[in-house]
């Protein structure tokens, strides 16, 4: 019997475990799985490479339609590519994450990505989990289900250090709390729990009883439909 295609919309900030969670949850479902973090990244990374200032949002709005950005949607195997481009790897360094809130704040490139997200969950035939910062509130609001991943700074700090080997965890801390800041005050699609979602705090548990969590959610949610 085929299962009722269900979009997931999985929220919070950075370090909570939303992307290792929505990509072994889609993997698991048989879900596409889509990072728009990502897609930010991307285009991020296409302004910084082309010498755009990113300083001044109306030369970033100016050449925000540009870029031609692909998300392949495989949880197991999640591509990106820019202008046919591999960036998968470019788009993590330090120069693309200390520049991204200032390139996703300007709101031709939210009006540019958040059309593209939807296009990509739209076109998901057997459902579709999509992990970020405003898709349960601004890009899919009418997600069949809406979970927002929270942690204490200290628990997130502790994590994403461990992901960057030798990073200072005090440090990624501040970074952390300084791009919360960013994304939840910007005016345009600010990083907020949509009142529908399902509140998950991660900070005490390992990283499979957050997806057993989610898991069954979701399950309980595709049953029902």
């Amino acid at each position: 019997m085929d299962r009722a295609a269900v979009i997931v919309a999985i929220d919070g900030p950075s370090g909570t475990g939303k992307s290792s969670t929505s990509k072994a949850v889609a993997a698991q479902l048989g879900l596409s799985y889509l990072d728009t973090g990502a897609q930010y990244r991307a285009i991020t990374w296409w302004m910084v490479t082309n010498g755009i200032d990113i300083t001044d949002p109306s030369a970033i709005a100016d050449v925000a339609g540009k870029a031609e950005i692909v998300s392949g949607t495989d949880p197991t195997n999640p591509t990106i590519t820019v202008d046919g481009i591999d960036v998968g790897g470019p788009i993590r360094t330090q120069e693309v994450t200390s520049k991204v809130s200032a390139v996703s704040a300007v709101p031709e490139v939210r009006a540019l990505i958040t059309e593209l997200q939807r296009s990509i969950a739209a076109s998901a035939a057997k459902g579709i989990v999509v992990e970020g910062r405003d898709i349960g509130t601004t890009v899919l609001p009418d997600a069949d289900l809406k979970i927002f991943l929270t942690a204490s700074p200290e628990a997130r700090a502790a994590r994403r250090s461990g992901e960057l080997k030798g990073a200072d965890v005090d440090a990624t801390r501040e970074a952390l709390l300084k791009r919360d800041a960013a994304d939840s005050s910007r005016k345009t699609s600010p990083l907020a729990k949509a009142d529908d979602a399902v509140e998950v705090d991660t900070s005490e548990l390992t990283l499979q009883q957050v997806i057993e969590c989610v898991v069954t959610l979701v399950e309980e949610k595709r049953d029902a439909k």
